[in-house]
């Protein structure tokens, strides 16, 4: 194995400030499987060159444990205190629309988001895949089950920069490991599942006794590949697999995505900004706080990376769930306002989708821990940027915060709105799975409201 590590200071997910490159497997979460391995598979699957549209992007930042609608976004302020709980509503720069207290930065940003109270299609499942392609893993399990939007973006767009991966999973290492589920390539396979940063594969990612000159030198460093320490053959193999070995070198060598992934070369004024989310707490199991990871993100997306998702906290609260939406919520606030604001100040908010849900909400009745158990019925979604009608608020449950009142919105609603502001038409667009069949993305249209 090659290696070159550079310095610490690591970030939450594990990943170091100034660095670790690495030639070899650069893992995407599918056990052996290396980068140049991917790439051919890509290859074989592609049946032409990729469209190529504009650059729209991405944020999917799922809140795993299923976060209170109604201590989030719609307050029940007329309901009895055993259901309305312990905040109460603030003002929004939208005239009419109110949230809760814990959020006045993105208060102040109504008019550029919009929140949905009234989302409905979940299941009572602790499974990001809900919120990462708007299915279940039962759905077309025998064929490799549905891809998440990130792979199916990857299919259809393919890269931005062939030095770059169109879609990047961001969320950390939970015990409870589908909560750190960045979505899944499904029947798409291997060549289209995301590129996890902090993956195992990072750790054959390293070159070590290569001088730094010798980067641009592609044909010593295949040499010294564990791989190609071998025979050269005579089959014309080896040939072959040149193209593949380039374009892996290609993505390990280039600055783009490293230097996307390296905070120490961001405003420092900008990382303050955005907060770093600690101290952690109400982890347990699940995804801690990191507010670097938003800004990683931004800095993803301005690289060419096309899709994020990302795990932010712990929200299955059984039990002292007002402290956990204050410290969450507290959190939240700061970090996707800054996102909100980083966007707008550099021209790519309407061009990003920002998505911040969970897989499900929280029971009306406060039990006796303090807590709010699991609530399939209804759920919530707070939405910026993409080029949408924002300063809305959609929807709404009855006065106990028990059902979806007024104009239900399906979670596949959401998807098929993500996918049209990326630019892809779901009534049309069809992906072939392993049997031929054409395969729709989702069975609902955008919202109205929105586009």
């Amino acid at each position: 194995m090659l290696d070159f590590l550079g310095g610490f200071d690591r970030l939450c997910s594990g990943l170091t400030r100034r660095n670790f490159l690495s030639i070899g497997s650069l893992g995407f979460g599918m056990g052996g499987l290396g980068l140049a391995d991917l790439l051919r598979a890509e290859d074989q699957v592609s049946k032409g060159p990729a469209k190529r549209g504009s650059h729209k992007g991405l944020i999917n930042i799922f809140l795993g444990g299923g976060p209170p609608h109604q201590d989030m976004w719609e307050i029940k302020t007329e309901a009895p205190s055993e259901i309305r709980g312990e905040f109460r509503p603030i003002p929004t720069n939208v005239p009419g629309i109110q949230i809760c207290e814990v959020f006045p930065q993105l208060a102040a940003r109504m008019d550029k988001a919009v929140v949905i109270r009234s989302v409905v299609g979940c299941k009572d499942r602790h499974e990001s895949d809900q919120c990462m392609s708007g299915w279940f893993p039962d759905d077309l399990r025998a064929l490799g089950g549905r891809p998440s939007i990130g792979s199916a973006v990857s299919k259809l767009h393919g890269p931005v920069d062939p030095a770059v991966p169109p879609f990047v999973g961001l969320a950390a290492k939970t015990s409870h490991v589908p909560w750190s589920h960045s979505g899944g390539a499904g029947f798409l396979g291997a060549a289209y599942s995301a590129f996890k940063p902090d993956g195992p594969g990072m750790d054959n990612m390293k070159l070590n006794s290569i001088p730094m000159s010798r980067l641009n030198d592609r044909r010593q460093l295949l040499a010294s590949l564990d791989k190609m320490r071998r025979d050269i053959d005579t089959s014309g193999i080896m040939n072959g697999m040149d193209a593949f070995e380039q374009r892996a070198l290609d993505v390990l060598t280039s600055s783009k995505l490293l230097d996307a992934l390296d905070l120490s070369k961001e405003d420092p004024k900008i990382v303050e900004r955005y907060g770093d989310g600690k101290p952690y707490k109400y982890q347990y199991d699940g995804a801690p706080t990191c507010n670097e990871h938003l800004l990683l993100a931004r800095r993803l997306i301005e690289a060419g990376v096309r899709v994020v998702s990302l795990s932010f906290g712990r929200w299955d609260s059984h039990g002292q769930n007002f402290d956990l939406v204050r410290d969450h919520g507290s959190k939240l606030d700061q970090c996707v306002s800054a996102l909100i604001d980083d966007l707008h100040d550099r021209g790519m908010l309407d061009d990003v989708t920002i998505v911040v849900w969970g897989e499900f909400g929280r029971t009306p009745k406060i039990n006796n821990e303090a807590g709010r158990d699991h609530w399939a019925q209804v759920s919530c979604a707070y939405m910026a940027g993409g080029g949408m009608r924002t300063g809305q608020a959609i929807g709404a449950t009855n006065r106990l915060g028990e059902y979806a009142a007024l104009r239900p919105v399906h979670m596949q609603e959401i998807i098929a709105t993500i996918y049209h502001n990326l630019g892809i038409n779901v009534s049309a667009t069809t992906i072939p799975d392993p049997t031929g069949r054409p395969q729709f993305l989702v069975d609902h249209e955008p919202m109205k409201e929105l586009i």
